[in-house]
This record gives structure tokens, C-alpha cells and sequence, in this order.
């Protein structure tokens, strides 16, 4: 049975006498480790409200105790029944933030709230925010900017369930190496550079207080560990939640997004790497690029007949850009209707028209200027599609050089969990269609949505997960793409819609033979 990170209890004491003239704090140590099984550590800070609460409360006292690397620590005693006994759990992206706020006692889900990611006015890309980090106060600002929304999403999502943010007694984290660094205020100018080391792969739990943090100040925080520069704790996070590491089956998670992070293995072995697959897939480069928002295109179709586009967009709203589920679908569906060759090149003969010249580069209209929310056409260029085709690339051959790793083939695999920024939405047979993932049955993949908010909610829901946590963590073997020449060696055949060898994916072949 699973028991969560903190718990509340109302013991019922022997009043003191001359035969037991203990004292308040080992009369109630006693009783709460007869109910727990387990030692409990008594902070000095909760001597003095203790000397209050036990006579006030007629010897029955209300007690919270949150779990840390000792074992449980008192962190709230009172005569009175107290506010309800609340965690927060975040997903500490670089672009987005999601935070879930927890009954601790019920077990459920009171609200989510997702805000953009402050830090991104000093670069959309984290290596500009690591050099944004090296200047005067850069650090400082990058760390006050995210524990302030921290902060005011705790105070939002109180609100909403009429509860106060001292509610909240545990806090756990998943985000990459570089952005758990921002948030202890640690300096990250090592990650980026050989040999890419972090100041910490393991953060001792510690109290809200020591970065500002302003929740229950006797609280607890839990930032998932990470296993290399690029790979953080929301990849172990990710883990968690797929349940991957209970497994006797063979499985991989992809963590689709500007970095490729991968994860193979079961219960017994793991092996993970992470390398860039280029912001291309998530729409950042792209002329008509754009986040998973409102009137972003997220499903395109072509007409193989009459090269008629339809498409679908975030809430129904008049097209504004593509997002990066788009962007892959609209890639396989030009290749399907032959409006791209497998070189990636445009082919005007067969896009009736949609191909024109826009700032001197050839590009196909998606949308036209009549059709979208702000008067401009939406399109995709050949320089687009150039750099599309080499992030899609750079994924099929990292997921590539991690099974040649360990000596299986991708029939060996029996899930695919696809995760991250846009993997929830990604159509699998468009990114088969281009190569960017393996070609397998459907069945076997499974999108996680998010991911790195799941595990950081299991951790709160069951504190069993933080042993989980450091079993997986002595159990991956990390390869560090960065410096492996088989990666750059097999790219180069990557490069191709959907790859040089059309042996790798005979559904493809099958279904598009006119192409080949």
C-alpha cells in the first residue's frame, strides 16, 4: 500500500503523571513511532509550538511529518485540527512551467496550473541562459525569477481550493540538470562545456526556506536527481511514470524536444543518452513556427489527388503558425503527395500552385493570408524543411546508436513511450512516414503526456518512489552522445525522407512504392 511523502496524525496520549513524567517531546515521539514503525526526528523549531499543543489539545495533538533522507521529520504540531495537508508537484520546463497541487491525505488531484517559463526573456535556448547566468547577478535573477512563480502558482492554486499555501508540506521538482541549477541558485557554466559536469547529480531534500520558497517554512523539497548534464530528473521522473523500471519487458522512452533524450532498458538494466536533435521539431526555427498555442496548426492532411489542405489548430482558432506536431505531420503528408522528394527538395510540378517565393527562398502555402488570424500567409520554407529533415535525422540516429549500444534491434523493443514538449501529440506513422521514428507497429507506441508531471506527482502520492528513484539511478549507464563518432558517421544516412535504407522501413516502401 502506498503511503505518501507527508502524513498527518492524531495521537491519543497518557496525560502526565508521577509514574510517567516523560517529556512532551518523547511522549509524542513514542506515539508517533508506534503508528509510523519507523523513527521520527524532533527539530528544534517544533519544541517550543509542542510545549502548547499537547496540554491545549487535551493530549491529543494534531502532528504532520514529511519524509526526507533521515527518515520522518515532525514539521507541524497544534492543538487545533489544522488546513488540509497539501503537496505540490512541478514540472520544471525550460519553455513551460506546470505545477499540480495534491491532497495528500485524499490522494487526489485539487488543480493544475501551466505558465510560461520566465527565464525565457534571457533566451529561448538554454545555452543562452547559461551565459545570461555568467554575468552580474545573472544567476541571482534567473533563480529569484523562478522561485517568484513558484510562488505565486502556490498562491493561485491555494486560492482556488480555499486552502493557504502553509498547507503545502512537500514540494518535489523534475526538470533538467541546467534548470534545477537555476533553481538552487547553483552555477551551471560547467554543464554546457567537456566534460559537461554539474555542480550536483543528487540534492539532499531541503527546507522551502533556504531558496525563498513560501510554503509550510517546516516543509520539505525534493528535486528529482539527474545522471548527467543532459540528463536530468525529469527524465527519471519519466521513468517513474511509464513504470518502465518494474518491467521485465524491454522498453524506450523518447523525450522529444530540442535535446533527444532516450532511455532503454527493464527492471534489470538501463542504458540512456541525451543529444541535440535540433529546435526544428518543436517549431523554434521555423518561419512560421510556433508553441503549442492557441490557432498553432496541429494536424495537416494533403489530398494525394487534388493536393487539398486541411488542417486543424489548437482551439479551433484561425491558423497562426505550426506547431511541432504539425510540422511532422505536414512534412509526411508533402512526401505522401510527392510535393517533396526524398531529398527533401520542393517539387513545384506536384503542389498545384501552393509553392511561391517569400524573401527570396521558395516556400508551400499551408494556410493562406485570407484563411489566418493575422492576414499572412502560413507556409513552410525549403530551408525549413532542410533543417526538419536533419532534426528528424539527429532522432532516428541517436534512438539508433542506443540499441546498436546494448546489441538489440528495434523488434526487440517491446514499447515505445513517446514523451516531452509535443511527444504526447505526435502522430507515430507521420513520424515513421519521415524516418524519425523506427518503423513498428502502432501498437507498440504509447504517448506518456506528461511525463516529468506524472513522476513528480507519484513521488508526492508514494514516497516509495524516492527509493525507486535511486535504484534507477544506480542502474543506467550513461553514454554521452556528444562525443560518440558513430552518431555523426550514421547521420549522414539519416538525412533522407525517410532514410537511404528503405529496408528500415517497409511500411513506408509499401505504401508510398510510387515514390521510390
Amino acid at each position: 500500500m502506498s503511503e505518501p511523502a507527508a502524513r498527518r496524525l492524531r495521537p491519543c496520549l497518557p496525560g502526565p503523571q508521577l509514574s510517567d513524567n516523560r517529556s512532551h517531546e518523547l511522549r509524542l515521539r513514542s506515539a508517533l513511532e508506534e503508528e509510523l514503525g519507523e523513527s521520527v526526528s524532533f527539530p528544534l523549531s517544533m519544541l517550543p509550538p509542542l510545549a502548547r499543543a499537547l496540554p491545549d489539545s487535551n493530549w491529543s495533538p494534531w502532528a504532520t511529518v514529511v519524509h526526507d533522507i533521515c527518515g520522518w521529520r515532525l514539521a507541524h504540531v497544534s492543538a487545533t485540527e489544522p488546513g488540509p495537508l497539501l503537496g505540490l508537484a512541478v514540472d520544471l520546463g525550460s519553455t513551460t512551467v506546470v505545477f499540480y497541487l495534491i491532497d495528500l491525505a485524499g490522494g487526489h488531484r485539487m488543480g493544475n496550473r501551466s505558465y510560461p517559463n520566465p527565464q525565457r526573456a534571457h533566451g529561448e535556448d538554454i545555452l543562452e541562459r547559461i551565459l545570461f547566468a555568467r554575468k552580474e547577478e545573472g544567476l541571482l535573477t534567473l533563480q529569484r525569477e523562478v522561485v517568484e512563480l513558484f510562488n505565486s502558482a502556490a498562491q493561485e492554486l491555494c486560492s482556488a481550493a480555499s486552502a493557504a499555501p502553509e498547507d503545502i508540506h512537500y514540494v518535489t521538482v523534475a526538470g533538467n540538470t541546467t534548470m534545477i541549477h537555476f533553481l538552487l541558485g547553483l552555477a551551471p557554466s560547467h554543464i554546457c562545456r567537456e566534460p559537461y559536469l554539474p555542480v550536483a547529480n543528487r540534492i539532499e531534500p531541503f527546507k522551502p526556506g533556504e531558496i525563498g520558497l513560501n510554503i509550510n517554512p517546516e516543509g520539505c523539497v525534493y528535486c528529482f536527481p539527474n545522471v548527467g548534464s543532459y540528463f536530468g530528473g525529469d527524465l527519471l521522473a519519466g521513468i517513474i511514470a511509464s513504470g518502465m523500471h518494474k518491467s521485465d519487458e524491454i522498453s524506450m522512452l523518447i523525450d522529444v524536444g530540442t535535446n533527444a533524450e532516450v532511455i532503454l532498458g527493464n527492471k534489470d538494466w538501463m542504458v540512456a543518452c541525451a543529444g541535440a536533435a535540433g529546435p526544428a521539431l518543436e517549431g523554434g526555427i521555423l518561419a512560421c513556427g510556433m508553441r503549442a498555442q492557441p490557432g498553432a496548426i496541429e494536424r495537416v492532411e494533403i489530398d494525394s489527388a487534388t493536393r487539398e489542405v486541411t488542417y486543424r489548430t489548437i482551439g479551433g482558432e484561425a491558423p497562426k503558425g505550426l506547431c511541432g506536431s504539425g510540422i511532422i505531420d505536414l512534412l509526411a503528408a508533402m512526401f505522401a503527395a510527392g510535393i517533396v522528394d526524398p531529398t527533401g527538395k520542393l517539387q513545384p510540378s506536384a503542389a498545384h500552385g501552393r509553392i511561391v517565393e517569400i524573401n527570396g527562398t521558395p516556400a508551400y502555402i499551408v494556410a493562406p493570408a485570407e484563411e489566418t488570424a493575422h492576414g499572412e500567409p502560413v507556409y513552410i520554407t525549403q530551408s525549413d524543411i532542410k533543417n526538419l529533415i536533419r532534426s528528424k535525422g539527429a532522432m532516428y540516429t541517436i534512438l539508433n546508436v542506443v540499441i546498436q549500444s546494448v546489441g538489440i534491434s528495434f523488434e526487440d523493443i517491446d514499447h515505445f513511450y513517446v514523451a516531452g514538449a509535443f511527444g504526447n501529440y505526435i502522430d507515430p506513422q507521420k513520424a515513421i512516414t519521415i524516418g524519425m521514428l523506427p518503423d513498428m507497429p502502432l501498437e507498440r507506441f504509447k504517448g506518456l503526456g506528461n511525463a516529468a508531471g506524472e513522476g513528480a506527482c507519484s513521488a508526492l502520492l508514494d514516497r516509495q518512489v524516492f527509493s525507486e528513484v535511486e535504484e534507477v539511478c544506480s542502474r543506467i549507464t550513461y553514454l554521452e552522445m556528444n562525443v560518440r563518432g558513430d552518431f555523426m558517421n550514421q547521420l549522414t544516412a539519416a538525412l533522407f525522407l525517410p532514410h537511404t535504407d528503405l529496408s528500415r522501413f517497409p511500411t513506408v516502401r509499401r505504401q508510398l512504392a510510387h515514390l521510390f
